[in-house]
């Protein structure tokens, strides 16, 4: 983000023109963030509809976490 400039040599159009530019900016920023927002939220629905039609499982459920855990901390080596 640029820094304002020095607004004692501004005229009144060349504020009036920075402040429309910034106002587009504030707007262009905003669509951004709701489409974002929209996104996030299809993405939600997504997952919770996923975990209502497994009953709540997580793929993690599979995961074999002991072991896992053993790999990672190298008391074992992993499976060939």
């Amino acid at each position: 983000m640029e820094p304002l400039p020095d607004l004692g040599t501004l005229s009144d159009e060349q504020l009036k023109e920075l402040i429309g530019d910034l106002e587009q900016q504030e707007r262009d920023v905003s669509y951004q963030r709701r489409i974002l927002h929209g996104k996030i939220d299809i993405l939600r629905a997504e997952l919770v509809a996923r975990l209502q039609r497994s009953g709540g499982r997580s793929v993690l459920d599979q995961v074999d976490v002991e072991r896992l855990t053993e790999i990672l901390t190298a008391k074992t080596t992993p499976p060939a």
